[in-house]
């Protein structure tokens, strides 16, 4: 046996936790780097290998968006995620699932319960999302009220089930916080699509951990190849929009004219900004540029952004 198929099958079911109670496992895998490169030059033809090795290709390929080899490569997942955090990960709907039914089965006796330092205040300017961190005296108060709801749910669904009560029944009102498990089968072009969403910044913090263990545990040492290109063009890199260019090439070309330097001030960048902005009291998009700007060093941070 090689030294990489000792390492796969080493892998194979070892469980990665996340959250308090929850994991990630491999359960199988179809394929590996080569099985992309070897699906490419099914397109490409033989004569590439002499002006491209494996590595420049595969990264060629993801720079450039050429997708449809990464679905050469498949793997298998077990799960063990709360039910709110799964109801995320199903709406990506490009792989095959297999979870957890409560209604043929009693459901599984644990909940994901939040730590008192991370309970977290809704976002004022994401709707969808979360923000700073509440006082942990606070945190305390609603980890302890969680703890004590958790207990009382359970202990209903229990006593509906030993009263003969049928398990479709008596599953109804078992919160989102229950753990469920499922089989999650999908490509490498799909997985890494799901990953570079749900471990951005803006995913919920809990799907992100998910994610993170997936990609760093089990998609990086099978693929390891495919995930230099997948960080270095999808997770480290930054995408610019047509309007984003234009409010770069007026800030160049002011600076040009003022003999000005980067990094621009906040003001210098209003004053750039897309036609289509300056009328809008709140803008994501023009937040998301002043973001991107920063980044690159082209922009102090604002205070009042």
């Amino acid at each position: 046996m090689s030294e990489e198929a000792i390492d796969r099958e080493s892998l194979r079911w070892k469980k990665f936790p996340v959250l308090d109670d929850g994991f990630v496992c491999l359960v199988d895998v179809m394929g590996d780097d080569s099985s992309i490169v070897q699906a490419a030059r099914v397109s490409y033809g033989e004569g590439t290998k002499r002006v491209s090795d494996d590595r420049t290709l595969i990264r060629y390929l993801l720079r450039h968006r050429h997708t449809t080899p990464f679905e050469m490569a498949e793997v298998k997942i077990l799960v063990r995620v709360p039910m709110d955090c799964w109801r995320q990960w199903i709406r990506h709907r490009t792989a095959n699932v297999n979870e957890y039914s409560t209604r043929y089965s009693v459901a599984i006796d644990g909940a994901q319960t939040t730590p008192v330092d991370q309970w977290r205040t809704q976002s004022t300017s994401n709707r969808q999302g979360s923000d700073r961190p509440l006082s942990e005296e606070l945190g305390q108060k609603l980890t302890e009220s969680e703890l004590a709801f958790q207990k009382s749910a359970r202990q209903l669904y229990d006593e509906r089930l030993e009263a003969g009560v049928a398990r479709e029944l008596a599953r109804k009102d078992l919160p989102l916080c229950t753990y469920t498990e499922a089989y999650w089968k999908v490509d490498l072009h799909n997985l890494l699509h799901f990953l570079a969403l749900r471990m951005d910044s803006h995913a919920q913090l809990e799907i992100r951990q998910y994610a993170k263990t997936i990609g760093e545990n089990i998609i990086k040492p099978l693929f390891p190849i495919s995930w230099e290109a997948f960080e270095d063009y999808r997770m480290q890199s930054m995408f610019l929009t047509r309007l984003d260019r234009g409010v770069i090439e007026r800030l160049n070309a002011a600076a040009a004219e003022q003999k000005l330097s980067p990094p621009y001030t906040d003001e210098q960048f209003l004053a750039a900004q897309d036609e289509t902005w300056k009328d809008l009291k709140r803008c994501r998009e023009r937040d998301e540029c002043r973001e991107k700007l920063v980044r690159l060093g082209l922009m102090t941070e604002p205070t009042d952004a």
